[in-house]
């Protein structure tokens, strides 16, 4: 059975750092692309970043790019987010998935498990 735990959300001041971790069972990271996604309070979801199969590329949206940065760790099974530079506007729910292989990597439509997400809440 899949399953994503993500972990590391919190209360954080505008400009702090958090780092989110998302531990997977029933799959291995190394063998799926991963993506990162977040959703604002009464918005859609939002596409964050996405690590390669390899892990050696990493994509991210217009919005974090230069502030967040995924890797991954293989004998943990784990990808994390490293945040820095929050902004009030980072603040939401942030969900771990596993990319399914067809499809832009960047549309929710293209990733199949899901974590149960981790609120992120930034103060200004």
């Amino acid at each position: 059975q899949v399953q994503l735990v993500e972990s590391g959300g919190g209360l954080v001041q505008a400009g702090g750092s958090l780092r989110l971790s998302c531990a997977a069972s029933g799959l291995t990271v190394s063998r799926y692309r991963m993506g990162w996604f977040r959703q604002g309070p009464g918005k859609e979801r939002e596409f964050v970043g996405t690590i390669s199969l390899t892990g050696g590329r990493t994509d991210y949206g217009d919005s974090v790019k230069g502030r967040f940065t995924i890797s991954r760790d293989n004998a943990k099974n784990t990808v994390y987010l490293q945040m820095n530079s929050l902004k009030p506007e980072d603040t939401g729910v942030y969900y771990c998935a596993r990319y399914t292989g067809g499809g832009a990597y960047y549309s929710t439509s293209s990733y199949d498990f899901w974590g149960q997400g981790t609120q992120v809440t930034v103060s200004s």
